[in-house]
């Protein structure tokens, strides 16, 4: 009965915009795609963002629970508050862009949530450390220019100490709390 809600869900998205019903490789087009992150200090809140971001994703939209993302992200291409926060967010005790100039997200589980709403399990790597999390996400395929295109949102929250990011006088949660809220719009086009 899940299996047929899927199709069921998904077959008319697909005819609307002539998508062919098999999997489809999609690459993150950077230019129309956001990937930010908030966090605070003492009582006031920042955001940074992620430029340049890579990304892959292969999704069967008749079968979304076998999909693959790979996403990349390069920790030197941050864009932050002020050059001050970015020299900090660059150093050693935060994200140490010299040792680990990349963090990576991979998955290649998806399971359907409701109609256009999913969720991946995959694993997120920052500096040197890899934990499983759940991403969560909203997902809608649209015409753009005249070809298709998805459109892909999300907001996460991580534990910023789990993946070392806060080391020295950053580990201390008083003034930066632990929790910091990543938000994905993004947009990918097929391969």
């Amino acid at each position: 009965m899940k299996n047929l809600f899927k199709k069921a869900a998904l077959a008319p998205l697909l005819m609307l915009v002539g998508l062919p019903a098999q999997a489809a490789s999609w690459e993150l087009d950077p230019s129309e795609s956001v990937v930010s992150f908030t966090y605070s200090y003492g009582s006031d809140p920042y955001t940074g963002e992620f430029k340049n971001v890579q990304a892959t994703f292969n999704i069967d939209p008749m079968s979304p629970g076998s999909c693959e993302f790979t996403v990349s992200i390069p920790i030197a291409d941050i864009s932050a508050d002020s050059p001050e926060v970015l020299d900090y967010l660059l150093d050693y005790e935060l994200f140490d862009v010299d040792q680990w100039p990349i963090a990576t997200f991979k998955a290649a589980k998806c399971s359907l949530k409701s109609l256009n709403s999913f969720e991946s399990e995959g694993t997120l790597t920052i500096r040197d450390q890899t934990h499983p999390i759940s991403f969560p996400f909203e997902f809608e395929v649209e015409v753009f220019d005249g070809q298709p295109r998805f459109h892909l949102t999300s907001e996460v929250t991580i534990q910023r100490l789990m993946f070392g990011v806060g080391q020295g006088y950053w580990a201390n949660t008083g003034e930066v709390p632990n929790d910091v809220v990543i938000k994905v719009d993004a947009y990918a086009v097929q391969k």
